[in-house]
């Protein structure tokens, strides 16, 4: 065998074994790629019922959003009915018994005879531990017999 010969031998050892070497790692990355695939199979598999979960929920949440929708609408409406209610009735009842209360005021007054004299909020002074009201007034109201201190 001549020198060119065995070169040649040699190479085709070493070209041999590079290919080996070189199919192991290839080998390894197709089965790497096998799992991969099942893998992701999988995980469609699995996400698939998920999303219909949620979508379902999202469905069933919008709905009852609706419902709420509707139910603050009412609520807001009965709101501005009580807030017109309460209004009128403030003007309905609230001016004639005001009224009413200055009205017994001033006859009580009339009644009792007291005179600008008399009166010692007229001149703006009051005696020292005195109180400017006479007791059982309180605010132009009245106390009716046998009624206790406050109204």
């Amino acid at each position: 065998m001549s020198a060119p010969e065995a070169a040649v031998i040699v190479l085709a050892f070493i070209s041999v074994a590079l290919t080996v070497a070189l199919a192991i790692p290839l080998w390894k990355l197709g089965k790497l790629f096998d799992e991969l695939t099942h893998t992701v199979k999988d995980l469609n598999a699995n996400t698939t019922p998920l999303i219909d979960e949620v979508t379902r929920t999202v469905a069933t949440t919008n709905s009852q959003l609706e419902k709420v929708d509707g139910i603050t609408s009412n609520v807001s409406d009965a709101s501005a009915n009580v807030s017109a209610l309460s209004s009128l009735v403030a003007s309905t009842v609230g001016q004639p018994l005001i009224k009413v209360a200055s009205f017994s005021y001033g006859l009580r007054k009339a009644v009792k005879g007291d005179d600008a004299g008399s009166n010692p909020t007229a001149t703006g002074s009051t005696a020292a531990g005195a109180s400017a009201r006479p007791t059982g007034e309180s605010a132009g109201f009245t106390q009716a017999p046998g009624q206790g201190g406050s109204i």
